[in-house]
């Protein structure tokens, strides 16, 4: 159900009042159903009927990506050759969003730590592998 005009129905309300409250430099992680976000110690809003690559094409439609950093996009990489294939999925809604995004791949446990200095976690029903991706927050101008 959409309650105001132009917001996407998947997204929870806790999860636009979080994006508002952050600020630039924030970082913001979407998670699939296996990451273990409970045990990361940060807020998580459950988005439990929803793919990973539907939360982001979502949510890019407010939030703006950084663009005083090197890296403002990161990925999970799966440690092999052959990258997962929800990957192109997001490289083709970034694209789509007009936003400046440069993205990084990080080994998992190196995730997990971004993870846990992130402002909060939105953790989807994705059940494709290493469906996990983290925005950092950007201006608006």
């Amino acid at each position: 159900m959409e309650v105001l005009k132009g917001i996407p129905k998947i997204i929870p309300p806790k999860v636009m009042e979080m994006l508002m409250e952050m600020g630039h430099g924030d970082e913001l992680a979407i998670v699939d159903a296996n990451f273990p976000a409970h045990s990361m110690g940060v807020p998580v809003i459950r988005a439990d009927g929803t793919r990973s690559d539907e939360m982001l094409q979502a949510v890019l439609k407010f939030l703006p990506l950084d663009t005083y950093t090197d890296y403002n996009t990161f990925l999970m990489d799966n440690g092999k050759e052959e990258k997962p294939e929800v990957w192109k999925s997001y490289e083709e809604i970034l694209k789509n969003s007009g936003e400046d995004y440069r993205i990084k791949a990080l080994e998992r446990f190196e995730f997990y730590e971004r993870v846990r200095k992130a402002y909060f976690i939105v953790a989807t029903g994705e059940t494709r592998l290493y469906a996990n991706i983290i925005l950092k927050k950007g201006v608006v101008t």
